[in-house]
């Protein structure tokens, strides 16, 4: 778990973006978010196969 600590006289905003920038980091938040909802595992394995046509065509127009 992701701490800051905060010393007398800073400001609290500064602090919070100080941790969220840690928690993005992290991928604290990119995987609360994917956690969010229930997909159905068709729609995870499409979503999947997706993405990996989109690295494969990405890979082949940079020349891997």
């Amino acid at each position: 778990m992701p701490s800051v600590k905060v010393r007398v006289g800073e400001p609290i905003e500064k602090a919070l973006r100080a941790l969220k920038k840690k928690l993005d980091k992290e991928g604290i938040m990119k995987a609360a978010k994917a956690h969010r909802f229930h997909d159905k595992r068709s729609v995870k394995k499409r979503a999947k196969s997706k993405a990996a046509q989109k690295r494969a065509k990405n890979a082949r127009k940079k020349g891997f």
